[in-house]
């Protein structure tokens, strides 16, 4: 156990790195108006509805009417995940995660199936954390095609979300993503708890950035983010924020292949 507890806080020091040297270059580039982006609200997906909506298993809740938000995890399952699964269980919050592969789904096969299981939406986050703008399209199918399968696997539901590594993406990306039933989700709310360990911190910069449909972006890789988690469902609900799936924030739409969403 020492070593597995090792090798992942190497996973999550690896994940920090990479982020804390590109994650704000990528971002400006792929949320902001330097690179065109065309991306659906949450709002407008809900004006479209689809012929046939699926509660989650914590009840049906009407985001046109409700006050709602999405809670997202990023880069897991890690050895954070069971406690975080029994917070959210306590609280009967749903999740909607984003899956890596190496290392991870492989590694954690017990805790996708208890995702699945409980309720949360299970989704893929790549492979192998690829930035996807900079590989060939056999290798983008690749990074997309390996979790899903594996999620199937445990699940016996194949994923119709994909989050893309650092919200990095383009057309060819869309067009690949489109193919294969999948629709990218992006985020409004980002804690950076790659950046730090401080619970507090974490908190605060989520409950600053919340608002109406919105889209928390969290990593329970590090070991700041699981501590901080129901200070943050305690606050949201008290402002009267109901919590969702990405699937629920859409609904009565669902995700369309190929589209990107984000608040």
């Amino acid at each position: 156990m020492p070593s597995l507890t090792r090798k992942t806080h190497r996973t999550g020091n690896a994940f920090r790195t990479a982020a804390v040297l590109s994650a704000a270059a990528g971002l400006i580039l792929t949320l902001s108006g330097c690179t065109r982006l065309n991306t659906t609200a949450p709002s407008d997906a809900r004006a479209r509805p689809a012929a046939t909506v699926q509660g989650a298993r914590f009840g049906t809740v009407d985001c046109r009417e409700a006050k709602c938000i999405a809670l997202t995890f990023d880069a897991g399952p890690s050895e954070n995940s069971t406690r975080l699964l029994d917070i959210l269980k306590e609280k009967q919050v749903p999740a909607t995660f984003f899956l890596l592969g190496a290392r991870h789904i492989e590694k954690y096969p017990e805790l996708v199936q208890r995702m699945a299981a409980e309720g949360h939406e299970v989704a893929s986050h790549t492979w192998d954390h690829k930035i996807l703008t900079r590989i060939e399209p056999e290798e983008i199918r690749a990074e997309l095609r390996r979790p899903n399968e594996a999620i199937e696997r445990l699940t016996g539901h194949r994923p119709t979300l994909m989050r893309p590594p650092q919200g990095r993406t383009n057309d060819t990306v869309h067009r690949i993503c489109k193919e294969m039933g999948l629709a990218e989700v992006l985020w409004s709310v980002t804690a950076k708890d790659y950046q730090t360990e401080d619970s507090a911190l974490i908190t605060r910069r989520v409950l600053d950035q919340a608002s109406r449909d919105g889209i928390i972006l969290l990593h329970d890789i590090y070991p700041g983010t699981v501590p901080a988690v129901p200070g943050i469902i305690d606050a949201l609900k008290e402002r009267g924020y109901v919590f969702v799936t990405v699937p629920q924030l859409l609904a009565p739409g669902t995700a369309e292949p190929g589209r990107v969403y984000r608040p």
